[in-house]
């Protein structure tokens, strides 16, 4: 009688962890990083430049800020009292003039320098846009209002003080309406001019500023 030869059963082995797949996500995330610093290298450097390789005899009219603050989440809100989201601000220099809505003397002069400043930067204005931070709900009134319009338009928008006081900061001993404040496109508050400034003085240091980050900053957001 013929008995059934047994089963016999072939165990195959897993393959091997593919040990390439772990080096091409090695790799491919190097070169994401590589991308990263290729695009940041010209922020990185015209501002290196600037700020830490000062040639000898060089000075600032203007105070820098160091370390630059970044634009907080300020609750903004638009003549309308609409919010505005303070992000929505960077891509741009902004020139910023802080009063309360009624506008003092000394908040009327510097709406009048903001303005003449980037006038004067020729072809390069179109860089900066001029902001007027009101601390307060007092009414605007309407000859103030009608001067910062023309031309080029005024960002206005309204902020409380305390909250606009954790972003920007006076001078010992002054108050935030006493300077005019310098904010790059990145949103980084990063110049703070002295009090009644010099219109040829300040305007040195914005052009050196500009031209430094020619390289990375066009006009518009």
């Amino acid at each position: 009688m013929h008995r059934p030869e047994p089963v016999s059963f072939t165990v195959h082995s897993m393959p091997p962890p593919d040990a390439d797949a772990g080096r091409r996500t090695r790799h491919g995330r190097l070169k994401m990083l590589l991308v990263l610093a290729v695009c940041a290298a010209p922020v990185v450097a015209s501002y290196f430049t600037y700020f830490v390789i000062r040639p000898q005899g060089r000075t600032n009219y203007s105070e820098l800020i160091d370390p630059q603050r970044p634009i907080a989440r300020l609750p903004l809100r638009d003549l309308q009292d609409r919010p505005v989201i303070a992000e929505s601000l960077k891509g741009q220099w902004l020139l910023v003039v802080v009063g309360g809505g009624a506008c003092s003397a000394r908040c009327e002069s510097y709406l009048f320098l903001q303005r003449q400043l980037r006038e004067t930067l020729g072809r390069e204005k179109d860089r900066v846009d001029k902001v007027w931070l009101v601390t307060d709900d007092a009414a605007i009134r309407p000859e103030v209002l009608q001067a910062v319009t023309p031309g080029s338009a005024e960002t206005i928008l309204r902020v409380p003080r305390a909250d606009l006081a954790r972003w920007l900061v006076p001078g010992e001993g002054r108050d935030l309406e006493d300077h005019l404040y310098l904010v790059d496109p990145m949103g980084n508050w990063m110049m703070r001019t002295p009090v009644d400034p010099q219109p040829a003085k300040f305007k040195s240091d914005m052009e050196k500023l500009l031209r430094a980050s020619a390289s990375w900053d066009e006009p518009g957001r």
